[in-house]
Formats: C-alpha cells, structure tokens, sequence
C-alpha cells in the first residue's frame, strides 16, 4: 500500500499529460463538433441571425449581378465599386488616392465611406464571384453579425438570461434603422464591432477600479488595479477603434458620443467608482488612443489634408434631421409600418426613428421596473441626449418647422461633427433601448411571480409592430458583354482611362458598374463621390461636367443632335487629352445610343464596332 501510495502522486501527471495529447491528437472535426455542442445555444442563435438577415435580403438572390435594392439604387452601385477597389488591394494595386475614378485627379478613398476594411476581408470573393456578390454577402451579413455581436456582450458580459439576450440581439441587428439602412449603407450596417468595443471599455473599467466592481465585491483594496488587464484592454481597444475607422467612421462617432455619455452619466450616479476607477481608466484610454494612433495617424491626416481630402461634411443638418413625430411611427419597412410615414423622413434609408409608441413606452416602463441601477441611470440619459440630438438644429413636428431650437445646434460647425448626420443619432437608441429590454426581461425571468410571464410578452408584443419586412428589389440591366468579355482591353490598357457614354454622375452612376465588372482595372472620368468641388475647396459630391461630357449628357438626355463644328472637335480633344483617356465607348443599351452614336462619330471620327459596343480611340 504505502508503495502504491508513493507513486501515485507520480502517475497521476503522466496521465494527465497522456489525456491531453489523446485530446490534441483528435481530428480537427471533432475537436470541432465538440465546441460546437459546448456553445450550441449559441451557435443556434446564429443559425437564426443568419436565416433572417438572409431572408430580409433575399431579393438579391440568386443573381446578385441581375438585382438591386430599388430602394437606393444608386448607392449601390457606389459601394460595389468601392468593394472592386478594395479588392485590389489583394493584387497589390491600391491606394488611399484611387485613379480608378474622377480621371485625373482620381478620389480620396478615406474621404469616402469606402468600406476598406470589409473590402479587403472578401477581396477573395469580389474576385472570383464579383462585386455585386460580396455586396449581397455583406448586406446580410452586417444585420446577423451585429444582431450576434450584441447578443454576446448580453449574455457574457451582462449575465442576461438567454431569451433576454436574444431579444435584445434581435433589436439591435433588425431594428428599423438599421433595415432601411441596409438599402445600401453598407458603413452604417457594420456593426458588429461595436459591442466589442462595449466590452473593452467595460474590461477596462473593471481592471482600473481597484476596489468593489460595479456588479459586485471585487479585488481588496490594497491590491491595486489589474494593470496587465488595463493593458491588454487598451491594446485591444486600439486595434478595435482602428478597424471600425476602416470600417464606417460615422458608426465609431456616433458610439464615441453615446459611450461619453454614458460614462458621465454613470460616474454621476456611482461617484466612488469614478474617485477609484477614473485615474486608471483613463490612462488606459490614453494609452489605447495612442496605440490607434500610430497606425490611424496617417490615414486620418490623409483624409482631412491629403489629396482630393476634405474637413468638412457636405449634407445639411438641416435637411437631415429627424421628425419628432417619426419617433412614435412605425417605419414602411416594418409589418404594420405604413408608406404614408416615409414622408417624415429624407429617404428609405434613414427610417433611423421609427420605433413606434408601443416600444417606447415599453422601454420606458421597463426602466422604471428594472429600479435605480446606474446603467438604467445612464442608459436613460443617453438614449434622451441622442433623441434629442437627431431632433437637428430645429425641431420639426409632422413635416412643420417649430421655430423651437433643437439640442444639435449646441454642436452644430464643430470639426467632424457635421460629418454625422443629425438623423444617424438615433442609431444609438436600438442599443440603450435592446440594454434596457434585456435587463427588465432578464429580471423577469429570474423572479417567480406574475412578471416572469408578463414583461416578456410585453416586449414580445412591442417588438412585433417593428418585425422587418424583405428589402424591395429590382432587376437591373446587365453589363455590356464588351466589359464582361474582357473585349475593353482592345480599347484600353490595365490601369488606363475609358470614357463610358454618358459619362457617370452622381445622380446616375450606372457606368461606374463598367469598372466594377471588370475589377476596376481600368479607370472613369468624373463619376459618384465626395470631394474637394464645392465653394472654395469644400466637400461636394461629384466634380465639375467638361464641356464634352455635358454636351454628351444633354444628348443622352434629350435625344437632339447639336451641331458640331471645330471648336466643339477642339474641345472633344482637349477633354479627353484631360482625362488622359485611351478610348471612348458608347454601349447599345446607352439612352438615344443613335444620337450619341452620331455626334461621337462627329467629334472623334469613325467608330470601330467591338462586341455590343463602339469605341473611338482617342
């Protein structure tokens, strides 16, 4: 006995390490199937996010190249050109300054809601399938991730009951903003690092409080903060600002705002935590501010002060401001929402305040239920300081001016601020809204009383009237077989200059889905986008018409055939020695494609017949 009981202590690591390599040793599927079972609650929440992101966007399916959202068409075919840019960063053929648009000047890709990040990550998919593919992709894949993301820092971070985190998951990734926002807001869409960033902060400020914690008893005193916590949340914090600036700025501000907000707010309501926390927390918020620097410093000066950048926002607060009475309507993109409310707002995809009056004042009970916590404190005051933000500079109600200033004019002109929209605010409510959903049914379901059936069926019942509806859908032209074959290269070198007729603008980039088909090799004058064009170098969209494709544009327009003489043939040159453009090509499918085929013949000769195309090498 005593000899086996001295060898014990010996054998019991040997078969704990032989335990271990038989676990290493399994087959990568297993090891796999294995999390899986671990997480499957999770992983069928996904399932779920996943199924209803791609049933909101089916219309797209199965032929992404054939359809559109015809709700915002034109944006979509400025995000797929930027996803064909991006890509082309996997062939070592890109810049922050594009020349593959706005020939020769070319575009500021950081000055735009260019999505480089997202367009990077499926440069793989752009290039085999093309970009109206990861486009699809994208548009429901922004709605479950997020939906899943927020889910997560529910359940893991705030301890909620499962059902609680699925409810509030579900707001957050399918709430009326962000389904109209779908209509081809990709930048306003990806979400899904927003709770990440949540969760650092809260990491952060937990590590930095050296006492009780705010959902309990934490470290002694004595024990000081947790410095390698507080570094490792910082670092994590910087990657995670730097790859949402990559992402869509707008959203990484407008959580910027919300988060200060809140953090005020919290501190006012737990003053001993901030005496605590405060120095920690925020040199740890310098160090990962100083961390994001170092790699955003460049791209950020370059946005602002580099080429084709500008430092101003280009919408008017004005105009983009919410309707006060949008926020008790139901927007037309939710099952019992109403195509009459779309007047409350700019367009179909900024229903960012239709929450309808069941959910707020269910919201509302529901932070008076939950009881005086500091995050209801800081919730409730955050979700009235953005509502009252997206209000503008002037309080509209049902279409009227009030002549009543609104908060945003407090803020109104200050640098970045009008890159915001005023309306895009509200944005920030689905998630202070979903936080206090999840605590009241969480509460609910941990109680033995009345309220364990009834406040979940009173969400249930508020979320119901918002349920989101398929995003309208459209079929759309198809490209000329002259791009799609690969017959431009007869026309234009890899990286050159093609002057598509008319030539694209803002109002109809439709030419700009030319480059895209082919991967924005070769490059477009003019066309969609932001830059230095307005009143003493601000931000406009578009550039300045020349006078040969303005004179081409009123042909596609009208149908008329102007009279063309020497200085008009002059000009065609000069306009196109400007552009440094190698070839000009009218499609058959062009508006009046005999009109413009008659006075392109008149301005740069005989035409050569290529494919469905004619082209003038100029």
């Amino acid at each position: 006995m005593s000899s086996a009981a001295s060898t014990a202590p010996d054998a019991a690591p040997e078969q704990a390490i032989r335990l271990a390599d038989q676990v290493d040793r399994r087959p990568w599927t297993t090891r796999l199937l294995a999390a899986l079972g671990r997480h499957r609650g999770d992983v069928l929440v996904a399932l779920l996010w996943a199924v209803l992101a791609g049933w909101l966007t089916h219309g797209l399916w199965p032929d992404p190249a054939g359809r559109i959202l015809s709700l915002n068409p034109e944006d979509q075919a400025l995000y797929e050109w930027f996803l064909a840019v991006d890509a082309r960063a996997l062939l070592g053929d890109f810049d922050l300054l594009s020349d593959r648009l706005n020939a020769p000047d070319g575009v500021n890709l950081m000055a735009n809601t260019t999505v480089i990040a997202l367009g990077v990550a499926f440069a793989p998919v752009t290039l085999l399938l093309g970009a109206p593919v990861t486009f699809a992709l994208l548009a429901a894949a922004n709605l479950a991730g997020t939906a899943l993301a927020w889910y997560l820092l529910f359940h893991r971070t705030l301890r909620a009951h499962r059902l609680a985190a699925v409810l509030g998951g579900a707001l957050c990734g399918f709430g009326p903003g962000m389904v109209s926002q779908t209509n081809s807001h990709l930048h306003m869409t990806a979400q899904w690092l927003v709770p990440v960033i949540v969760w650092l902060v809260v990491r952060l400020l937990r590590a930095s409080d050296p006492g009780p914690t705010p959902d309990g008893p934490g470290r002694d005193l004595a024990a000081g903060p947790d410095r390698r916590r507080m570094i490792t949340s910082a670092a994590g914090l910087a990657g995670a600002v730097t790859a949402q600036v990559f992402v869509g700025e707008e959203v990484l501000f407008l959580a910027a705002v919300t988060l200060l907000v809140m953090a005020i707010s919290y501190a006012v309501a737990d003053r001993d935590l901030a005496r605590r926390a405060l120095p920690g927390f925020a040199g740890g918020l310098a160090i990962a501010a100083g961390l994001a620097l170092l790699v955003l410093g460049y791209p950020l000066w370059f946005q602002f002060a580099g080429p084709q950048g500008v430092a101003d926002g280009m919408f008017t607060p004005a105009y983009f401001s919410a309707d006060l009475s949008s926020w008790w309507t139901l927007s037309p993109l939710s099952v019992a929402g109403s195509d009459e409310s779309a007047r409350l707002t700019t367009g179909p995809a900024e229903y960012n305040t239709f929450l309808g009056w069941p959910l707020l004042l269910v919201a509302a009970a529901s932070a008076m239920w939950v009881g005086r916590r500091r995050l209801v404190f800081a919730c409730v005051v955050a979700g009235l300081v953005m509502g009252a933000l997206s209000l503008g500079p002037e309080v509209v109600l049902g279409g009227t001016k009030t002549a009543i200033p609104g908060p945003y004019a407090l803020i109104s002109g200050l640098p970045v601020v009008d890159g915001a929209l005023p309306m895009r605010f509200a944005l920030a409510l689905l998630p202070i809204i979903a936080t206090l959903l999840v605590l009241a049914v969480d509460r609910a379901l941990r109680s033995t009383g009345r309220a364990r059936r009834l406040v979940p069926l009173a969400v249930g019942a508020a979320l119901l009237p918002i349920f989101p509806t398929p995003l309208p859908t459209a079929e759309r032209p198809a490209v000329p077989e002259f791009i799609t074959g690969g017959h431009w290269r007869q026309c234009v070198r890899p990286g050159g200059v093609l002057v598509p007729v008319p030539l694209p603008t803002p109002k109809e980039p439709w030419p700009m889905r030319w480059a895209t088909a082919a991967d924005a090799a070769f490059g477009l004058p003019e066309g969609f986008f932001i830059g230095p064009y307005g009143r003493k170098g601000s931000a406009a969209m578009g550039t300045f018409k020349q006078p040969t494709s303005a004179l081409l544009a009123d042909v596609a327009r009208r149908g008329d055939q102007p009279a063309i003489g020497d200085e008009q043939r002059r000009q065609a040159a000069r306009d196109a020695e400007f552009w440094g453009a190698s070839c000009v090509a009218l499609a058959d499918d062009a508006p009046h494609a005999e009109s413009l085929r008659s006075t392109l013949e008149q301005l740069y000769g005989p035409a050569t017949r290529i494919a469905d195309a004619w082209i003038w090498r100029v």
